[in-house]
């Protein structure tokens, strides 16, 4: 049984945008096999998941001004790698989707005077007052200017939860997570239950499951398990993602060896930098 209204499900559930889903492929498959590919194969890509190339040419322009793709030319073709100032920005995403799962070490409160909206959305930050912000104690924090403070629980540890949806719209992030289970869950059973995907289906499925799943987690502030409420769904969100990323990603990357052209030739099925990728997911099991 080969899997095809479910798939055409997912990609009609999400609002796919070139730009995000330029970055996604980059980020999932060209940056750990190299960083470069062919204009060609990323419009044959895109295709797969319903962008047109128009789209795809003005997207790629677009990420080539703001500093995140750079493009060189070889006779008629050309090829796109990531810019090195965004080297930092993809492989923090890269170690929240692929890496170990990390617990927040506590909190942190910021002064910081002037941080701007953006700041505020990307560094996860919750608004105490004035200039005041808390966030979970993450490695990899984005760093921001002014006077920081740990920050513990002393007594009354019960309100916490509460306490922390008063700064932090958690609702949103949970009804993010929800929605990726919802969207995907159809395919893990049929997965389960023995349908096939076409190789090139499964390349298109693991990338609109990426989108889906860091579109929420890159948004949240991922704080101590006891600032969350009881009924958390980024646990089993994060579950449901590592079981079926392993779970295509076979013949997704078998596919990718064998289609997708780089400078050189085809990119490699695996590197040692998607091995790693798989083998940490595996861990998620464990959670």
């Amino acid at each position: 049984m080969r899997i095809t209204g479910t798939l055409s499900d997912i990609q009609a559930g999400l609002a796919v945008r070139a730009p995000a889903m330029i970055v996604t492929i980059y980020g999932d498959i060209v940056v750990p096999r190299g960083g470069v590919l062919w204009m060609g194969t990323l419009v044959e890509i895109c295709a797969g998941l319903g962008i047109s190339e128009t789209l795809v040419r003005t997207a790629v322009s677009r990420l080539v001004a703001a500093g995140q793709l750079v493009g060189e030319r070889d006779g008629r073709r050309s090829y796109y790698g990531l810019a090195s100032g965004a080297r930092t920005e993809f492989a923090a995403a890269a170690r929240l989707l692929y890496g170990p799962p990390s617990s927040a070490r506590g909190f942190l409160i910021h002064h910081a005077p002037g941080v701007d909206d953006e700041t505020v959305r990307r560094a996860g930050l919750g608004r105490m007052g004035p200039d005041l912000y808390m966030r979970s104690d993450h490695p990899g924090n984005l760093p921001l200017p002014g006077l920081t403070f740990r920050a513990e629980v002393a007594e009354e540890a019960a309100l916490l939860p509460a306490y922390a949806a008063t700064l932090w719209n958690l609702q949103s992030f949970a009804d993010g997570y929800r929605a990726v289970i919802d969207l995907f869950s159809p395919l893990a059973a049929a997965l389960h239950e023995g349908a096939a995907l076409l190789p090139a289906d499964a390349v298109s499925a693991r990338l609109l499951l990426v989108q889906a799943y860091r579109a929420v987690l890159l948004r949240d502030p991922r704080l101590p398990s006891d600032a969350l409420p009881a009924d958390w769904p980024g646990i089993a969100a994060r579950r449901l993602f590592s079981e079926l990323y392993r779970k295509i990603s076979p013949l997704a990357d078998d596919y990718i060896g064998t289609h997708f052209e780089a400078r050189d030739g085809y990119l490699p099925a695996r590197t040692d930098e998607v091995v790693a990728r798989l083998q940490s997911l595996a861990s998620d099991a464990d959670v």
